[in-house]
């Protein structure tokens, strides 16, 4: 992910401390947010409980390399920058509640087992 999921996380948190979006929050609608690294962990110190955090990833680095490639990442550089983030990324998968693995064309899939985690936690 871009620095974009950074900026976009800190606005979004900004708001909910006072805004329509907080109140929301406090009713209880679920929100899915797509953040980096670094917003998953801002947001798990603001909201604390109520929360999950869910991790995609590819099968593989190998995979993610060609999905990048089929997504015609031009520079190198670029996808050189993008794996070494993946591999950071990565090394954070114990800051996540569940880690849901993106099968090269089975998105849908995937995103069924999200649905799957967050009605989990709802019922508990």
């Amino acid at each position: 992910m871009s620095s974009w999921g950074m900026h976009w996380c800190t606005a979004i948190i900004r708001r909910s401390q006072s805004s329509k979006l907080g109140n929301t929050w406090r009713k209880g609608v679920t929100f899915l947010l797509r953040v980096n690294i670094h917003g998953a962990m801002m947001l798990r110190r603001i909201l604390r409980e109520n929360t999950i955090f869910v991790f995609l990833v590819a099968k593989s680095e190998e995979e993610l390399v060609k999905r990048l490639i089929d997504r015609k990442t031009k520079v190198n550089e670029t996808l050189f920058n993008r794996v070494l983030t993946a591999r950071e990324e990565v090394r954070h998968l114990k800051n996540f509640d569940y880690v849901v693995v993106n099968n090269k064309g089975e998105l849908e899939s995937s995103m069924k087992l999200v649905e799957y985690i967050i009605d989990a936690e709802k019922a508990k």
